[in-house]
């Protein structure tokens, strides 16, 4: 099974944009997540085609399992 944590923020536009990290460690925290979120908006590093972060949305952990057929 495949775990991606999506962190969801606004724009200046208003609009939402999701970063993904791929296998995040099975222990974050809610108060890990929010301080990682906050220093990405405070770094300023990230930019979309809608202006830059200005606020946390939200956060969320997605499962997905894959399975492989042969052809």
């Amino acid at each position: 099974m495949a775990k991606t944590l999506e962190m969801q923020f606004v724009n200046e536009e208003g609009k939402t944009v999701t970063i993904s990290v791929d296998a995040p460690k099975e222990t974050l925290t809610k108060e890990e997540i929010t301080a990682a979120m906050d220093g990405l908006l405070n770094a300023g590093i990230f930019t979309s085609g809608g202006g830059d972060l200005t606020l946390k949305k939200g956060a969320r952990t997605v499962d997905r399992t894959v399975t492989e057929i042969s052809i």
